[in-house]
């Protein structure tokens, strides 16, 4: 969301299960402790990793990997309405995109009336939401998806079109219970200068009041670094500002992420901003790195895109299931830039089973060869490996020991491989 001009103004029959559930008591105090325990019990094994999820999961139980799904703002905008909604919530099923974990249909500003009602609770467009928020919520989980919103955490929202939440966060965390919201990304505009330590908790608070589980997406910007403080209260922060449709504009904003890397771990991830994948600003070898970059750095796979319309080659990209495991690796370890030569960036994360990825970007306008060290990726020494391919769906023929050198990279474009110890 841009900021406003200074203003005065597996176990699928078990997830069905719980999901219905949720709907159907989730105000009812009665059922509070079996949602959240049937939630721990869902979610956790015995393993190694496991205790380590668990250990840093918020008291809502969510967020163990980074959530995926679709955003309207990128696209959108404020032109948004309910059809809009259910129909991509259609393409994410008929597409088979949902099958890959894409699960969250979430909403963004401009979706309320400008006023509350006499009662003081927000009120759903009634122009381009006549259906209500409601049944919007149980049209998406009729599909098995999941249904977000947009608040913020100032008096108005960013466009200035609805009222914030500030002063009144627990009858809108009520409120979004009461409708089924399964994730809140909470914005930062007219904040009348509280500091966000002070309003983000606040509504971390009333949510878990509410009993139901929530997604709660901390969207500040990044402007007090909170990678540093968010972790108690949120499944996910913004590190930055507003990523725009360029390759300039997405190469910064990975950048800016990167910095917090140590911050993320299941249950609070670092959060760049929406995908731009599909929405034209961009080459198709730009959109693969943007993808790419997006996938290691364990950040929220939210679609920008009208998924309605995908082409081919962007359904080629956000489809990739290999990247998308790397995205949805247990262990929850963000990857780093681990050596940077000129316009040639290496960026290199551990995965559960002793594995590592590397990606190789090639950020000039000439093609160039890449090679990653094991002392630069954290393999040791005479290691050898086998090296999989996760753009060509293939695994290459040599093994290695101490380094990998990729073929010619082609400019504005990377190549992304899973690294496998051999016995």
């Amino acid at each position: 969301m841009e900021r406003p001009p200074v203003s005065l103004t597996s176990l699928s029959a078990a997830n069905n299960l719980l999901s219905q559930l949720k709907f159907i008591f989730c105000n009812n105090l009665l059922f509070t402790f079996f949602l959240c325990c049937s939630f721990f019990i869902k979610s956790f094994s015995s393993t190694d990793i496991n205790v380590y999820r668990r250990r840093h999961l918020l008291d809502n139980g969510l967020g163990s990997t980074p959530p995926m799904g679709w955003n309207s703002w990128n696209h959108f905008n404020c032109k948004i309405d309910e059809i809009i909604v259910r129909q991509t919530a259609d393409a994410l099923v008929s597409t088979g995109l949902a099958k890959l974990g894409y699960e969250y249909v979430n909403l963004d500003d401009c979706w309320a009336e400008s006023a509350r009602d006499s009662e003081g609770n927000l009120v759903a467009n009634k122009s381009t939401f006549p259906s209500g928020i409601k049944a919007l919520a149980d049209y998406v989980h009729s599909k098995g998806l999941k249904l977000g919103i947009y608040a913020d955490s100032g008096r108005r929202t960013c466009t200035g079109t609805m009222p914030g939440s500030l002063n009144h966060e627990e009858q809108d965390a009520r409120t979004f219970a009461s409708w089924g919201i399964d994730y809140l990304k909470y914005d930062n505009c007219f904040n009348d200068d509280i500091k966000p330590t002070i309003r983000y908790p606040i509504m971390s608070r009333a949510l878990n009041k509410t009993g139901c589980p929530i997604f709660f997406s901390i969207c500040e910007w990044g402007d007090m670094h909170p990678a540093l403080w968010a972790g108690d209260w949120g499944n996910s922060w913004r590190t930055t500002n507003d990523i725009s449709n360029s390759w300039i504009s997405m190469l910064y904003t990975a950048d800016m992420n990167e910095v917090y890397a140590d911050y993320a771990k299941p249950g609070g991830w670092n959060d760049p901003d929406m995908l731009e994948v599909g929405n034209g600003g961009m080459k198709y070898s730009e959109y693969v790195v943007h993808f790419s970059i997006w996938a290691i750095s364990k950040a929220p796979l939210l679609l920008g895109c009208d998924i309605r319309n995908t082409t081919t080659e962007t359904m080629v990209i956000i489809g990739n299931k290999e990247v998308i495991d790397v995205n949805q690796d247990l262990l929850g370890k963000q990857a780093k830039k681990v050596r940077m030569q000129g316009q040639r960036t290496l960026w290199a994360g551990p995965l559960s089973g002793n594995k590592v990825v590397v990606l190789f970007v090639n950020q000039s306008p000439r093609p160039t060869s890449m090679t990653a060290h094991w002392d630069d990726i954290g393999i040791p020494n005479n290691t050898v490996v086998e090296a999989r391919d996760l753009w060509k769906h293939q695994t290459l023929e040599t093994n290695f020991s101490d380094k990998l050198t990729t073929s010619s990279i082609a400019p504005h474009s990377c190549m992304m491989f899973i690294l496998k110890p051999i016995p």
